[in-house]
């Protein structure tokens, strides 16, 4: 449970214990065998039924919050298998985490106004538990040394009185009366003290579960009855579309509208405390980006607004988002990735072509794509980060999306009358599309010759790899989660599912010889076929996922596949023109969901381990439900509805794929310097102040100057004339700096190479 927002934590878990007294004791989630269902399709509030190991009692619920204040009711109904109901006893814990932290709550025994109640309350905020029928005896601790836990397993009963456990980890206790009945609601009421949380838990029990179950599922069904009905438009499974589609909902704040968190989850959190505050619960803009697109895809255009706001009003003065944020837009990792600043700019696109934004509209977020679009200019096209967040330098998926991105922002530039802009725009992403292969594309390597392949793209290659300092297939890279002295590996050896990012984004066809052969090499290397179907892992090497023994991810691990990747091999395919493989693909990952529905991060892909609940095709401990996996199973939904891809931008199409429209320039900076340049190319020095290029091609036999020119977008740059430059001619210049400190000083230097390519197509040859 999350309160006041989505992103803070308030309660690690509310179960039940059942015992006699004396001989047994019986913990809910340990104890019994639980089968869980929707109250009503697509709304995601839940029955469960928890029936004893040993036979001696089961457990049924409904569960819902109340949709006029924050508070949960659980309609709990205890059913005596073996013997007597007055044999039993039974004993509620609740685990409060208020203000997202396990330390620093301090819980009581109290009452509001007559009504017996425990709380637990920090400076800002406090929490309620309260019951329909009274409480025979009720306790507070700490966790492990006082609390109720503690004492039910020393006496099977509860035998402690400690009305007050101030400031710690504290745990509430009771036992619930069953002589008042087996049939009780325990509510849990939240607010900015424990008063006014106590005063929602007493309004939501008096006004009872019927009402708040009725006004919650009627709210949820009607706005599911507003989504396209895709599933059933494909004869597909339609409750795993709404299980979806509630996934996506739910993770949006109603606090701060528009803010999407990854996942209402820590994974493997187990194993985490305090220090591990944020886990999932934040907002990832390429994860919140990929679920706007969803709803979009679903029909929930009106949902897709608030995002678009959220987006525009969190934007750092620089362009680019933080890599994660809490929903007041505070950055929590300190990481950039290239991808989350080209994903706003994609959905903008997306909404405006799928009808969801009028041009009026579309063009009020204009501000907001322009200085993401600098920012990706001034910063690629290297990223900090990749998309999963480990690793710098040039990466395949990273490039194809801010490639695109920034055509979108041309054309929209052009739009508002910035013409200059856009062409820059074009020309920057021109050239980066030119240099794909030239920057992440291998030949002859061993890992070819033993797929049988000609060449295939690598994952990425570091930064230093733009200035040419020896090829690829002798770059090494580090490969994060593993122990420095085994991190390092040759780049020509890391392949991942990110090359499908190219047809995903448009640069590439489907049917390219190159991407073809690279995914016989990425499935020879990374295809896990399980008892649920094929998956794929992130990439060659991947450490983030569960050791060998099942243990949780410890900041090292061995990484498992995803069923996200599924979503997007079956996107390939149907672009490949392969719908019945798409099909397939699609029903494959519904069958990684859990029972109710749920995808998850990673699926578990070594031997059974019950004791740790890991079985091959199954979760495994990281993030369950991914929201990013539920809005990729939606898009693919709507492509296979309408038999092309739903996101894919027609600007790379058709300046790439049927244009053709190659790079006229070889681009120059400070912190990129080329080595050498293909001929006919027009050599363009790039920098972040205005200055003069002073330069010559005869050894400064003869010389020129050319004055910067501002682009717009923070980047000043000048155009040598050097297209018309034999091969083996040799380019120097000197920057001048004006009205700025000296920056980068001295004479640099180019060499003209015959061919279309530069140094590294000379050894490896041009793809």
């Amino acid at each position: 449970m999350f309160f006041p927002r989505i992103d803070l934590a308030a309660l690690k878990d509310l179960r039940l214990v059942v015992s006699d007294g004396k001989s047994f004791l019986s913990e809910e989630s340990a104890g019994t065998e639980s089968k869980v269902s929707w109250l009503a399709e697509g709304v995601p509030a839940f029955t469960l039924t928890n029936t004893c190991r040993l036979g001696r009692y089961a457990i049924e619920k409904a569960i819902v919050t109340d949709p006029l204040r924050p508070a949960l009711l659980q309609l709990t109904r205890f059913r005596a298998l073996q013997r007597p109901a007055s044999d039993y006893r039974l004993y509620v814990l609740a685990a409060p985490r208020l203000d997202n932290r396990g330390t620093g709550n301090s819980a009581r025994v109290g009452e509001y106004k007559g009504q017996s109640m425990l709380l637990a309350e920090t400076e800002a905020h406090g929490m309620a538990l309260a019951c329909s029928v009274p409480w025979l005896h009720s306790s507070v601790g700490y966790v492990g040394c006082s609390d109720g836990w503690a004492d039910l397993q020393k006496h099977q009963r509860l035998t402690w009185n400690y009305a007050f456990a101030p400031n710690g980890n504290v745990a509430l206790a009771a036992e619930i009366d069953l002589s008042q009945g087996c049939e009780f609601v325990l509510v849990l009421g939240f607010g900015n003290t424990a008063n006014e949380a106590a005063h929602r838990a007493r309004v939501s029990l008096a006004l009872g579960f019927s009402a708040a179950c009725q006004r919650y599922v009627g709210e949820w069904t009607e706005w599911q009855r507003t989504l396209l009905p895709l599933a059933s438009a494909l004869e597909a499974n339609t409750t795993a579309y709404r299980v979806s589609t509630a996934m996506l909902a739910a993770h949006e704040s109603k606090a701060c509208p528009g803010g999407i968190i990854a996942s209402l989850t820590v994974p493997w959190g187990e194993a985490h405390g305090d220090q591990f505050a944020g886990g999932y619960h934040l907002v990832w803009p390429r994860d919140a980006c990929e679920t706007a697109g969803a709803l979009l895809a679903a029909g929930a255009a009106s949902d897709l607004h608030r995002v678009l706001r959220f987006f525009q009003t969190t934007q750092e003065a620089d362009g680019h988002w933080p890599q994660n944020m809490w929903l007041d837009g505070t950055g929590h990792w300190k990481g950039i990735q290239l991808d989350e600043v080209a994903a706003p700019i994609l959905l903008l696109d997306l909404a405006e072509r799928r009808g969801a934004l009028s041009s009026e509209q579309a063009g009020s977020f204009w501000p907001m794509a322009r200085r993401a679009a600098g920012f990706l200019v001034r910063t690629g096209p290297a990223t900090p980060q990749d998309r999963w967040e480990e690793d710098a330098g040039l990466n395949l998926y990273t490039l194809a999306s801010s490639t695109a991105a920034l055509l979108v922002a041309a054309e929209l530039a052009e739009r508002h009358g910035e013409n200059g802009l856009a062409r820059y725009l074009r020309e920057t992403a021109d050239y980066w599309n030119d240099n794909i292969e030239h920057w992440l594309y291998v030949r002859d390597t061993p890992l070819a010759r033993k797929v049988g392949v000609t060449g295939y793209y690598v994952r990425f290659a570091p930064r230093q790899s733009l200035e040419e300092c020896c090829p690829l297939s002798e770059l090494q890279v580090r490969i994060a989660n593993l122990p420095d002295e085994a991190s390092q590996f040759l780049a020509s050896e890391i392949v991942s599912p990110d090359v499908l990012g190219l047809v995903r984004w448009g640069l590439r066809s489907a049917g390219d010889a190159r991407i073809v052969e690279t995914l016989r090499v990425v499935d020879s290397v990374l295809k896990v076929d399980t008892p649920n179907g094929p998956c794929w892992k992130r990439y060659s090497h991947d450490a983030y996922g569960e050791h060998a023994d099942g243990s949780a991810f410890d900041g090292r691990g061995i990484g498992r596949p995803w069923p996200l990747l599924v979503g997007e091999r079956a996107h390939y395919e149907l672009a490949a023109g392969n719908r019945d493989r798409a099909l397939e693909l699609m029903a494959r990952m519904q069958r990684f969901a859990s029972e109710s529905g749920l995808i998850p991060e990673q699926i578990w892909d070594g031997p059974a381990i019950p004791e740790r609940d890991l079985f091959p095709g199954q979760a495994s401990g990281s993030a369950r439900p991914l929201v990013w996996a539920h809005a990729e199973h939606i898009k693919l939904l709507r492509s296979l509805h309408e038999g092309s891809l739903f996101d894919l931008p027609p600007q790379t199409v058709r300046r790439y794929q049927l244009d053709r429209c190659p790079s006229t320039f070889a681009c120059w900076r400070p912190d990129a310097r080329r080595r050498t340049m293909p001929a006919t190319r027009i050599l363009r020095i790039e920098a972040s102040a205005p200055c003069t290029v002073r330069w010559s091609a005869d050894g400064w036999l003869s010389q020129a100057e050319v004055e910067a020119r501002d682009s717009g977008a923070g980047i000043f740059f000048s155009d040598l004339a050097t297209a018309h430059l034999p091969p083996g001619a040799h380019v120097r210049f000197q920057l001048r700096w004006a009205g700025v400190e000296p920056r980068e000083e001295g004479e640099f230097g180019v060499v003209i190479q015959a061919g279309a390519a530069g140094a590294r197509a000379a050894t490896q040859g041009d793809p």
